[in-house]
């Protein structure tokens, strides 16, 4: 079931194109998606629908999270999200064992009459490489239309004795014939090259006109044919940035609101945007240029990788020295700038607004659990019928083991929320041995209300149990003078409550937040206490056994376990690991060794004696 926090984060998410991550309760991602639409991709997961695919409907039984990318295009979205499923493996989502990525388009600018092709693999060669391109069809027929309008070379070795087919059927001037001088030839790479960077070139013109007048002459599919071609060069235009093997860049987006700053960390390498980390810091009323400083110092001073490039939202006055101090790390010229405009510039923009994004996220977190906490307190105090809203609240539980190790936990609640620092623990004195819950009971309420009274008193005391355990603990609460605070019971079996003085039990929704809120506290009452009755029972069991081995006494038993805290660091502990033990010398290390090397029923004559 989706929980009311995750639908009120998915209805804040932004509308614009990204890529989403969902989680689950370990933090690990399970899958990745894209999207044109964030919020109305998200919201189709958390929306129930019977129809939706088995694989959807296991994920989300284990999905507690979302988190989200926002970039400037769909396409965009797709490139990050086939870069972070090849690093993540996510277990939702299909996995593409070969090695395939997304093509370029490479000129080969490096040589005397260069070639246009499209290639999967990025070379230090000095060509110019565009793209990645998400749409590979749109990619071919652009191609096709460039051979067809510029007459380009294909062949890779131009020492030959005669022109080739292509010349012959007018696709090609055959520079290696020396039919063309290479300045003229350089207008045709040139003009590609415009249309790569996104440019309006006179061939788009061309096409224009030849459609319309295609069009006027009722000629529709020739006028569609030039409209496919016009399409699939916009489609290859689309926001694409000229890829070179210099790409490696980090993009930094700052948020400031209030006593809360976020800093976004976009790591581009060889051109591609591969990832994010979102930073928080505390905000004493620092201008943002001072936390922009702060951070940087902090961050690269760490790290082990520095870009070749780091680009900065605003102007800061160590700009020149970030840039010599990194270089000097790197050991090559590292450029630190301020772009005012082009890609760059909104790389930094995409940045900032994933920022603002993630700030607005976790401010919106805080106030709804703020919101459903203090509503929580609210409703079970008109539900309970409270004489006062029950601000503190403690919460009670006993854990042993056939009566022995007896513990008891306290736990309490300020405002809805855990407030740890007033956590306590009992190990009893009077019961053990022997199981007795009305005497452990006893115990806990004089050790709390009765002695220790410079602690504050409660608004509310919960006991974890049915009307039975409430009936036992009230005469207790109020022998040691508690009497003006309510006492109630929560029993597990249908979660029922019990409230003093009433004969009948209050059954509230197993949705409600107050009823979720006193769950909250007594499983934490239950795991504060049997987390403490274990390490109690451990220590007994590995002290126990211990004492059967010649010439360990109190003192070296004790060392050993403050020296390797476990039986088991103790049984794989070597002589020499044993004898460095405080207290510890070479004879009593090899008894402990040669202990923990017995056979079973070695170990149990020397136990039984």
């Amino acid at each position: 079931m989706v929980s009311e926090e995750l639908l009120e984060k998915v209805s804040h998410l932004p509308t614009t194109p990204g890529v989403y991550l969902w989680h689950d309760q370990y933090k690990r991602i399970i899958y990745v998606g894209k999207a044109i639409n964030l919020r109305n991709r998200v919201r189709s997961y958390v929306r129930h629908d019977s129809r939706r695919a088995p694989k959807v409907e296991a994920m989300m039984r284990r999905a507690v999270d979302v988190e989200v990318i926002q970039t400037k295009t769909e396409m965009e979205a797709l490139i990050l999200e086939a870069t972070l499923i090849k690093e993540h493996h996510p277990r939702y989502n299909i996995m593409l064992r070969d090695d395939k990525t997304y093509p370029y388009v490479k000129i080969t600018v490096q040589e005397e009459f260069p070639r246009v092709l499209m290639t999967r693999r990025m070379e230090r060669d000095g060509a110019k490489y565009f793209g990645p391109f998400t749409d590979v069809t749109s990619v071919h027929r652009t191609l096709k239309l460039l051979r067809q309008h510029f007459p380009l070379r294909t062949c890779r070795n131009m020492k030959v004795d005669r022109p080739c087919l292509q010349y012959h059927m007018g696709y090609c001037e055959a520079p290696c014939m020396g039919y063309v001088k290479k300045e003229h030839y350089a207008t045709y790479i040139d003009e590609i090259v415009h249309l790569f960077e996104g440019k309006r070139i006179p061939l788009l013109d061309v096409l224009q006109q030849k459609m319309e007048a295609a069009a006027e002459e009722w000629d529709f599919e020739t006028a569609a044919l030039y409209r496919d071609q016009l399409q699939s060069i916009e489609k290859v235009q689309e926001k694409q940035r000229m890829v070179t093997q210099r790409g490696d860049i980090d993009v930094l987006g700052i948020a400031a609101e209030g006593q809360l700053a976020c800093v976004q960390l976009f790591f581009i390498r060889s051109g591609r945007l591969l990832g994010r980390e979102n930073y928080f810091v505390q905000n004493d009323g620092d201008e943002p240029v001072t936390i922009m400083t702060e951070f940087i110092k902090q961050y690269y001073g760490a790290s082990t990788f520095i870009p070749k490039e780091l680009l900065l939202p605003m102007e800061t006055e160590d700009r020149t020295l970030f840039s010599e101090w990194f270089s000097a790390m790197k050991g090559q010229q590292v450029e630190v700038s301020v772009p005012q405009r082009g890609y760059k510039k909104d790389l930094l923009r995409m940045a900032e607004e994933n920022a603002h994004n993630f700030l607005n996220e976790r401010r919106r977190q805080w106030q709804y659990n703020l919101d459903k906490s203090g509503g929580a307190v609210k409703k079970l105090a008109e539900v309970l019928d409270l004489p006062r809203l029950p601000e503190r609240m403690e919460c009670f539980d006993i854990s042993h083991t056939q009566g022995s190790e007896t513990v008891a936990s306290m736990v309490v609640f300020e405002g809805g929320r855990p407030a740890k620092k007033e956590y306590r623990r009992f190990k009893l004195k009077t019961v053990q041995g022997k199981p007795d819950d009305f005497k452990s009971m006893a115990e806990i309420m004089e050790r709390r209300y009765g002695n220790e009274r410079d602690w504050p008193l409660p608004d509310l005391i919960i006991i974890d149990g049915g009307k039975g355990q409430l009936n036992a603990a009230l005469p207790l609460i109020r022998k040691v003078g508690v009497s003006d605070v309510p006492v109630i019971s929560l029993a597990k079996r249908i979660e029922e409550v019990f409230v003093e003085g009433k004969s009948e039990s209050i059954i509230l929704s197993h949705h409600s937040p107050e009823l979720q809120l006193l769950q909250q506290i007594r499983d934490e009452a239950h795991r504060f206490a049997i987390t403490y009755h274990r390490k109690l029972r451990g220590k007994r069991n590995l002290e126990s056994i211990l004492d059967h081995i010649e010439g360990i006494g109190p003192k070296r038993r004790q060392a050993l376990w403050k020296h390797f805290g476990t039986m088991e660091a103790i049984k794989a502990a070597t002589v020499e690991e044993l004898a460095a033990a405080d207290g510890m010398n070479h004879k009593a290390a090899e008894a402990v060794y040669r202990f923990f090397r017995l056979s079973k029923d070695e170990k149990k004559k020397i136990i039984e004696g």
